[in-house]
């Protein structure tokens, strides 16, 4: 039988906790998919996370039943691996793996004063316009993996990864599939993202918005993660995909007529910004058929 995770992420532990001595082996996200092993006697439950060799115990109270028989292939997990120690912020080794730095906080979601500040540090942690994992190079930008990175610790979810189709194949007939990048898993780039946001975010509690200036305030209002994802007329290029954040005393969006026209955002990308505003503008309004964006979309996390 096979679960899935409900909640937004739930602890996968060698005991359960209830024996006082268990250590979280991994935190599962949300839709995140486990293999029942056993129904013990107390509510924890042991299991085995696919796609890896990891087995522990899970709160059942995390967990929902999946029905494979029901499958869409928007109900496949996206996947991601664990943390690693060698993803670190001044190396651009396994950038498509969560960082495994502890010094970098996670978002205090217990009150949105705790949000605001959490994500404040966050921010200043990653330091985004210094840190060599973000730094553009001959090959590339890095704005989808800046994303990846800030969602993560802030605790929402955005894909780093997608299946090869030849694991959709397996994956669609309930079979166990592997982690293994440049093979069974590809990086997510930010003109497949814009794709995710449209047909699959709000599956993971991200909320599609109008304009930016409701963005900003929602945001600002409820220590919430907000997104402005822009796709290429050229869909070969790379896309673009920011994350906009919270004022603070010092960082501020630009207003016209009270109004919010140029949101406060984080960057990586041509040029990467810890925060900037009106810097670069309404820069996905760019009609340019060679530079500019077909379109452009604002989502909301709380």
């Amino acid at each position: 039988m096979k679960y899935r995770v409900s909640t937004l992420s739930a602890d996968l532990t060698d005991f359960p906790p209830t024996m006082n001595n268990s250590t979280v082996l991994a935190k599962i996200p949300f839709r995140h998919t486990v293999k029942l092993i056993e129904k013990t006697e107390s509510n924890w439950w042991k299991v085995k996370l696919l796609h890896t060799d990891k087995e522990g115990f899970i709160s059942a109270n995390d967990l929902e039943i999946f029905d494979f028989s029901l499958l869409k292939n928007s109900d496949i997990e996206i996947p991601n691996f664990e943390p690693s120690v060698l993803s670190t912020l001044d190396s651009k080794i396994e950038t498509y793996k969560p960082i495994g730095d502890p010094i970098i906080p996670f978002r205090d979601l217990s009150s949105v004063e705790s949000k605001l500040a959490s994500i404040k540090k966050i921010i200043d942690i990653l330091d985004v316009s210094n840190s060599f994992r973000y730094q553009k190079d001959e090959s590339d930008t890095y704005c989808n993996i800046y994303t990846f990175d800030f969602c993560y610790f802030n605790r929402v979810y955005i894909p780093r990864l997608r299946w090869t189709d030849k694991a959709l194949i397996a994956l669609e007939i309930g079979e166990e599939v592997p982690l293994v990048f440049d093979d069974t898993v590809r990086p997510f780039y930010s003109n497949y993202l814009y794709d995710w946001f449209i047909t699959s975010s709000p599956d993971f509690g991200w909320q599609r918005i109008d304009d930016v200036d409701t963005l900003q305030r929602k945001i600002n209002d409820n220590g919430g993660i907000g997104i402005i994802s822009a796709k290429r007329f050229i869909i070969d290029k790379s896309g673009h995909i920011v994350v906009v954040v919270p004022e603070t005393d010092n960082h501020q969006a630009f207003r016209e007529n009270g109004k919010v026209i140029y949101p406060l955002q984080s960057q990586a990308g041509y040029d990467n910004y810890n925060y900037f505003a009106e810097e670069r503008k309404d820069w996905w309004a760019n009609q340019d058929p060679e530079k500019g964006y077909s379109s452009a979309i604002f989502y909301y996390h709380d």
